[in-house]
């Protein structure tokens, strides 16, 4: 049988990558047929662009944030042979909203999949319960290590029982003496208190640290060892901030000589040495929310006297006599217990008796055969080959995301808007309209895939704008080279493409820094907004605008300033609307997509059916004379296309796809049709080559995008306009991709 698992994986530090690698090795050695051999290989979770040296059964990586690599993954595993397909779910290690990326590969996979849950909550956010619901409904078997996560699988997330399979917590079999480890750690005399794993707040080490300087007055052998490292994602957005409390609590309680920090992810037979020489091992978390505690079961597989919290998992394995629980966050209540414990060795000796008799059921070798037993179950099943019908865009034709390019173009004022083929023409200097541009693909890049190179190029592009702010809220659009102004006022449209990325900003910040430097600017520029004439300034700024009131939406001046200007957008059609013309000038000129966009953006916060419809109208012309043939034709800026006059094919530029792009993106988050999505990735397509001339744009050695093409050809210069017209292309068509598996989540 050959077996295929999803999960993070040493070198990788990480509990379930350690639980991984236990399970594999313990159903490898666990075949119930000694005539058959078992093989495997993994597909390991790679996070925040880490690289790792993975041992020879990864065969596959997956880096979390980018949807691709679940697609070709599961290719892989389809073509691998393998027979069956095992799991490790747990929300942080998958891309995507709750972790939504998973969902794309498991539809896709055609052999039975196991599922192991290392976390199931009892009160879910609407993605979390739907992405987990999907999830148990592809899995021909969901693995659950408590009884209590099987209670929530049945009443909270309608599992069918007869799915559901209870198989424990492995524990490696690994024996020490417990003396000699004692003495090998120089705690030979020494009373010995241990928590290990992963720190951060949730863990409740202050509890057992508050309750020490009592129990020490009667028992001053006591020594209490933290072994763990800072949880990698604590670390990442606070730093050892938690870790500097503790340490300062154990100075302000004069326990330097009793508390023993070991900052470090330790091999498991270390590990064990430190469980086999605890006398007391503790579990303090701060509440029951904890489904299952790998720690806790490694220390009862070793027949140590446990203290918990009763949080979940704690309160089942612990029970019978094999432990004993305090309330959370009770230090007085612990510090009695340990004392009792110290002082009575005979009940200390019986939780371990008890606790050491229960984790001879649950080794990984005894887990193993679990697990290889019902994997051969399933294999011998048949099961109903569902055909999939396949409505979305296929990500795998699409070129990795990158920002090669843009680096290329960027230096510390800004973005540079032009280029000589694939270099920087320093000669042009810079513009407002792609530094507005550059800071929405790179805020767009953040959310999306937590890039952090796009996290560092943001300040610089939003520095540009306020540099490049007047007095009066307007701004100044060219800059050259040596940093000397070339305007004073720049046009409406670079101010509108301005406010839409500070929009943007403004309902998805990275960190309150940048927010409050985008609200400066938004609300200095917004006296200005009831001055424009110009369409395409009043559509982008509209745009902006709409992104703002998403996350304020009791902002009720700027919801009538966005229906003012929804109204002179409508005024504009109106008066050049007729038979067969459903457009607001009396020609098709460029950037065309982005007048309909800007009212379906707005249809969402004004809830106007006259709005709406007039954006589909418009839409739906627009669509009929550039999306034919089942490819994208954008209205060529050689001589546009009036109104009973000949459209023009050639001088076709890459922000017109981008607005046909988000136009049909938004078009589909309004109304909920997935053909939207169909033309969305048509017209992406003309990026690479499905167009007039049937040339990719998209150049895969620089990573720029060309800036258009003429009756003769590709225009060969990728200025920052047409790259980042592609990138953030590029980036909707990865966020529909998301959109549209909660969206049919949401369906069923």
């Amino acid at each position: 049988m050959k077996l295929a698992y999803i999960a993070t994986y040493p070198p990788r530090e990480c509990g379930i990558g350690t639980f991984t690698n236990n399970l594999l090795k313990s159903m490898l050695n666990g075949n119930a047929n000694p005539n058959e051999e078992n093989e495997a290989f993994v597909v390991a979770l790679n996070d925040n662009e880490l690289e790792y040296k993975y041992p020879e059964e990864v065969k596959a990586t997956i880096r979390q944030n980018y949807q691709e690599d679940y697609l070709k993954a599961v290719k892989y595993i389809n073509l691998s042979g393998a027979d069956i397909c095992i799991l490790q779910h747990e929300f942080g290690i998958f891309g995507g909203q709750s972790g939504i990326y998973i969902l794309p590969l498991l539809h896709r996979l055609e052999i039975p999949l196991v599922v192991t849950l290392h976390t199931i909550l009892k009160a879910p956010s609407y993605n979390e319960k739907a992405i987990l619901k999907g999830i148990c409904k592809m899995a021909h078997k969901v693995v659950v290590m408590s009884n209590k996560a099987i209670e929530f699988l049945i009443t909270i997330y309608d599992v069918p029982k007869e799915k559901i399979a209870l198989i424990e917590h492995g524990v490696p079999d690994i024996h020490f003496n417990s003396e000699k480890s004692k003495k090998e750690f120089k705690l030979k005399n020494k009373k010995v208190l241990l928590t290990f794993g992963f720190v951060g707040r949730n863990k409740g080490i202050e509890t057992v640290i508050k309750a020490l300087p009592e129990v020490i007055k009667k028992h001053p052998e006591v020594i209490y060892i933290v072994l763990g490292k800072t949880h990698p994602n604590v670390l990442r957005h606070s730093g050892e901030e938690y870790r500097t409390f503790l340490l300062r609590l154990v100075k302000n309680l004069q326990l330097e000589n009793h508390v023993t920090f070991l900052n470090e992810f330790i091999d498991e037979r270390v590990l064990f040495k430190y469980l086999y020489a605890c006398d007391i091992y503790i579990t303090p978390y701060l509440n029951e929310a904890q489904i299952t505690s790998g720690t806790l079961s490694y220390a009862i597989g070793v027949g140590a006297a446990v203290l918990s919290t009763p949080y979940w998992h704690a309160a089942e394995l612990l029970a019978d006599g094999r432990g004993r629980l305090f309330n959370f966050n009770d230090s007085d209540e612990l510090a009695k217990t340990l004392t009792e414990l110290l002082d009575n060795p005979k009940e200390l000796k019986s939780l371990k008796n008890k606790a050491g008799e229960y984790g001879k059921k649950i080794t990984w070798p005894k887990t193993g055969e679990k697990y290889v037993a019902l994997a051969e179950r399933l294999v011998k099943e048949e099961h109903p080959v569902i055909i999939k019908k396949e409505t979305e865009p296929d990500l795998l034709i699409l070129p990795p995301f990158s920002l090669v390019h843009i680096n290329r173009l960027t230096d510390d004022t800004g973005i540079i808007q032009h280029a000589k083929f694939g270099i920087p023409n320093l000669k042009e200097g810079y513009c407002l309209d792609d530094n507005g541009r550059a800071l929405l693909m790179v805020l767009m890049a953040y959310r999306q895939m937590k890039d952090m190179r796009a996290l560092e190029l943001s300040p610089i592009y939003l520095s540009y704008i306020h540099y490049m702010q007047n007095a009066d809220g307007t701004f100044r659009n060219f800059l050259s080279f040596s940093r000397n102004f070339l305007d004073e006022v720049g046009s409406e449209d670079s101010f509108g493409r301005t406010i839409w990325a500070l929009g943007y900003l403004l309902g998805n910040a990275p960190n309150d820094a940048y927010y409050q430097t985008g609200r400066l600017l938004f609300f200095n520029a917004a006296l200005n907004f009831e001055k424009l004439t110009s369409i395409r300034g009043i559509a982008n700024t509209m745009i902006g605008i709409s992104y703002y009131l998403k996350s304020n939406p009791s902002d009720d001046s700027m919801t009538e300033r966005l229906r003012n200007l929804a109204y002179v957008l409508m005024k504009h059609y109106n008066e050049n609307q007729s038979d067969g013309w459903n457009w607001f000038e009396s020609l098709l000129a460029y950037d065309n997509g982005i007048l309909p966009l800007a009212l379906l953006h707005s249809t969402e916060i004004l809830h106007d059916d006259k709005i709406k419809q007039t954006a589909i109208d418009s839409m739906n012309f627009l669509t009929e004379h550039t999306l034919k043939d089942d490819y994208l034709s954008v209205i060529g800026n050689e001589k546009w296309y009036k109104k009973e006059g000949e459209r023009s094919v050639f001088a076709q530029q890459p922000i017109d796809a981008m607005a046909m792009v988000l136009m049909y993106h938004q078009a589909f988050l309004v109304t909920k049709e997935k053909e939207y999505l169909n033309k969305l990735y048509t017209s992406f397509l003309w990026f690479l080559g499905e167009n007039d001339l049937r040339m990719s744009l998209y150049d895969f050695e620089t990573k720029g995008c060309c800036d258009g093409f003429e009756s003769y050809g590709v225009n060969r210069n990728q200025g920052a306009e047409s790259s980042l017209a592609y990138l953030i292309s590029h980036l909707t068509v990865l966020q529909a991709y998301e959109e549209l598996h909660s969206s049919d989540l949401k369906t069923t």
